[in-house]
C-alpha cells in the first residue's frame, strides 16, 4: 500500500510543485515519491534539496523502469554507539608518535620501550594539533548538517609517527556556504593550535645530542625548514631557532608545530576535495578547475628548480615530486559539488583569502633535508 508522509517530511504540496508525484511507497527506511518532473532533473533536485536537507533527508533523484523517482534517505548524523575503530586508530597513534618522539629527544625506544613514554609532550603536543584541525571540520559539518565521521588518526613508522588525521564526509554539500566552512574550519582551528603549541615549545629546553653521536661516522644531520610564521613566532618571543651548534635543536614539542604548520599547507593545496580546493570551489565556482589543473605542473616546476638550479638533493625535493603526483590524481576526481551552487557572501570571500594567506606563511621550500 503507498504510504503517506508524517508530518517530518517535506510538504507533498511542495514536492508537487516541482514533480508529480504518482505514488508514494517505502523501502526500509527510505520514501520513494514515484512520478514525473516538471523541469529538468537537475534542476528538480535543486528546487527539493533545501526542503528535503531541513527535514533531515537526503534527496537522489533516479530512473526506475523507465519512470523518474525522488529517493529520500534518512541522514544519520551523530555518533552511534562507541566509536572503537576511532578510539584504538588514536590510541596506535599515539603509541607510534611516542615511538617516534623517543628519537628527537635522544631517547632509545628499542633498548628501553617504556624510556619512550618521555617523549609524551612531542606526542600530545601532535596528536593535540592533528585533532584540533579534524574536529574543525567536524563540528562545521555538524553545523551545515552533513554527515562526517571523527577523525581517523593514522598511525605510520615515519619520523614523526603519522601521516596525519582525516574525517570522512557522506551525502552531499548542500551549498558553497558549507562546503566553505567546512574547508576553511581545519585549517584555521589547526593553525591556532599550532601556534599555540610552538609558543609552549620555543619555552621549553633544547634538546642536546650526546657528542659521541654527533661524531659518529654514520651520523646524518637532519635539517629542517623553517617557514615564516615559525620564524616570526621565534622573533617575536625571543627564542632563538638556530643556536650554531649542531649538538643542540629546538624541544621536540617546537617540532610538532612544525608539523602543524605543513599540515596547515600541504591541505590548503587548492586542488580536489582537500581542504583548499574546497575553500576555493566555494570561491571560484565550477572556475576552480582551471586553477587546480595547474597546481601539478607547479609543484613538479619548484621541484625542478631546487634540484637543477638550487642544487638541493633528491630527498629534499621528494616531497614536492611526491605531492605533484597526488594533486595530478586528486584533482582527477574532482572537487565536491554543492547541490545550491551561488556565489558566497564578501565576509567569506575575505576569509578565504586570509586563509589561504595564512597557508602561504607555513611554506618553506624544501621542509626536510639529511646531510651526511
Amino acid at each position: 500500500m503507498p504510504a503517506e508522509p508524517t508530518t517530518d517530511e517535506p510538504a507533498l504540496e511542495r514536492i508537487q510543485s516541482v514533480f508529480v508525484v504518482d505514488e508514494i511507497h517505502r523501502e526500509s527506511d527510505r520514501i520513494v515519491y514515484v512520478g514525473r518532473p516538471r523541469a529538468r532533473p537537475g534542476a528538480v533536485a535543486r528546487e527539493l534539496w533545501p526542503a528535503f536537507h531541513e527535514a533531515g533527508y537526503d534527496l537522489e533523484l533516479t530512473r526506475r523502469a523507465g519512470r523518474f523517482a525522488i529517493v529520500a534517505t534518512p541522514k544519520s548524523i551523530g555518533i552511534d554507539g562507541i566509536p572503537w575503530t576511532h578510539l584504538l586508530l588514536f590510541v596506535a597513534t599515539a603509541l607510534s608518535t611516542l615511538f617516534a618522539g623517543a628519537f628527537w629527544y635522544q631517547l632509545d625506544p628499542i633498548a628501553n620501550p617504556l624510556g619512550a613514554l618521555g617523549a609524551w609532550p612531542f606526542a600530545a603536543a601532535l596528536l593535540f594539533v592533528l585533532g584540533v584541525h579534524e574536529m574543525g571540520h567536524y563540528v562545521a559539518s555538524r553545523y551545515h548538517g552533513v554527515d562526517a565521521s571523527l577523525p581517523y588518526f593514522i598511525p605510520v613508522p615515519t619520523l614523526i609517527g603519522t601521516l596525519g588525521a582525516v574525517i570522512k564526509m557522506n551525502g552531499r554539500m548542500p551549498n558553497r556556504k558549507a562546503l566553505f566552512d567546512i574547508g576553511v574550519a581545519g585549517p584555521l582551528a589547526g593553525l591556532v593550535a599550532t601556534v599555540l603549541v610552538t609558543v609552549v615549545g620555543l619555552h621549553l629546553e633544547p634538546i642536546h645530542a650526546p657528542q659521541e653521536v654527533v661524531e659518529s661516522a654514520d651520523a646524518v644531520e637532519l635539517r629542517l625548514g623553517y617557514p615564516l610564521l615559525l620564524e616570526g613566532l621565534a622573533a617575536a618571543f625571543g627564542e632563538p631557532l638556530y643556536r650554531g651548534d649542531v649538538t643542540t635543536m629546538v624541544n621536540p614539542v617546537v617540532i610538532a608545530g612544525w608539523v602543524g604548520m605543513l599540515v596547515t599547507l600541504l591541505n590548503l593545496i587548492p586542488v580536489g576535495q582537500l581542504d583548499g580546493g574546497h575553500i576555493l570551489r566555494a570561491i571560484l565556482g565550477p572556475d576552480q578547475e582551471s586553477v587546480a589543473a595547474l597546481v601539478p605542473a607547479a609543484l613538479l616546476a619548484l621541484a625542478g628548480y631546487l634540484y637543477f638550479v638550487a642544487d638541493y638533493g633528491g630527498q629534499a625535493v621528494s616531497i614536492w615530486v611526491l605531492w605533484g603526483v597526488l594533486t595530478t590524481l586528486v584533482a582527477a576526481i574532482g572537487p565536491a559539488q554543492p547541490v545550491i551552487d551561488r556565489s558566497l557572501d564578501r565576509r567569506r570571500l575575505a576569509l578565504g583569502v586570509v586563509t589561504f594567506g595564512l597557508g602561504a606563511l607555513c611554506f618553506t621550500p624544501v621542509p626536510i633535508e639529511l646531510v651526511a
